[in-house]
């Protein structure tokens, strides 16, 4: 059910498994809270991307500002509201309004929690994401942690490197293509995700391997995380467990950024040969594009209610600036484009 935003959004506080039970003990012991984005604290932690989408979208992204001022973000129900638009009919060119935000901070290593009451649905021409990224991609490494596009009932995982980095059953992970998995779990993405309420996602990156959790709401989180203290070795096997001697993750993984974004088509979703093969899209319209211009009220559930991302680190391990650097030039301008 869509939210009615006018009655519920608030102005902006700040404008400014594929694992063994033998692999989860590369897990490295017992974390502690290191940053925790939540509704008291999320856009003070967030900067907003309004530059053309690097995956050549139909969508235009929004300072915080005007994305406030249009009702694309804000908070509902306590949570953080990350939308897009769901009215506008053959929208100009970019495209569709849309939101995109990247973390002030920048981490290496550590594990990654998010908390989300719900995500973009799986609409034909949406491509929803929470990842992480470093600097001059794609040799800092992405690490796709949700993801999807069109009709797409599950969730994909994926890692992207420079060239020499392969992982055992996942193979080659440089550049474009990148190494993945899909996940099973209708539940873990699009309308069956939001129809339990979402859950948790967790990243757990170390020097031997990254992992990622899906923890459904209908289900129990690990104990240890409500009081800051988690151990993944003590938790049950991951979704997708990245490791194996074919790469070197400390020098293919550095200084990344996290991101929430709700994409239009572009170089995955609106790819011909992607959008003909899907079922249930092609029979809507010739092309992505024609369908997101004609069709606004299809994006109604295209939007992010996120209610925290919580940081937690070994040691300061997880953060290596130790504060809320600017955001560099070109982060986000080699975003990966699918085969």
């Amino acid at each position: 059910m869509s939210l009615s935003r006018s009655l519920l959004l608030t102005a902006l506080l700040s404008l400014g498994g594929f694992g063994s039970a033998a692999s989860r003990n590369s897990s490295q012991g017992a974390y502690s809270l290191q940053d925790n984005y939540d509704s008291s604290s999320f856009f003070k932690g967030f900067d907003f991307f309004s530059a053309a989408d690097p995956t050549n979208g139909f969508v235009k992204y929004h300072t915080a500002v005007d994305a406030n001022a249009k009702s694309l973000a804000g908070y509902a129900n306590n949570a953080i509201f990350l939308g897009s638009d769901s009215k506008v009919k053959t929208p100009a060119k970019p495209g569709r309004d849309s939101t995109r935000v990247v973390s002030k901070k920048s981490y290496t290593k550590g594990l990654f929690v998010a908390d989300i009451a719900h995500a973009p649905e799986n609409s034909c021409g949406v491509w929803p994401a929470f990842w992480s990224v470093g600097p001059n991609w794609p040799n800092s490494g992405e690490i796709d942690i949700f993801e999807g596009v069109n009709s797409a009932k599950a969730n994909t995982m994926t890692l992207h490197t420079g060239p020499g980095c392969s992982f055992k059953k996942q193979g080659d992970c440089k550049g474009n293509q990148g190494c993945g998995a899909n996940a099973t779990d209708t539940k873990s993405f699009g309308a069956g995700f939001n129809a339990i309420g979402g859950g948790s996602y967790a990243m757990e990156w170390t020097s031997q391997a990254i992992k990622v959790w899906f923890f459904p709401r209908t289900a129990a989180m690990p104990q240890d995380v409500a009081p800051g203290n988690p151990n993944p070795s003590t938790w049950p096997e991951p979704m997708i467990e990245f490791s194996g001697p074919g790469c070197d993750i400390d020098s293919h993984f550095k200084d990344h950024q996290l991101v929430f974004n709700t994409a239009f088509c572009g170089d995955w979703a609106g790819k011909q040969e992607v959008w003909s093969q899907d079922p249930v899209c092609s029979k809507l319209a010739p092309t992505c594009e024609e369908y997101v211009s004609n069709n606004p009220d299809a994006f109604k559930n295209a939007y992010w209610l996120i209610n925290s991302v919580k940081v937690f680190s070994q040691g300061g391990a997880a953060n290596q600036t130790g504060s809320y650097p600017t955001k560099r030039s070109g982060l986000i301008k080699s975003r990966h484009f699918r085969n």
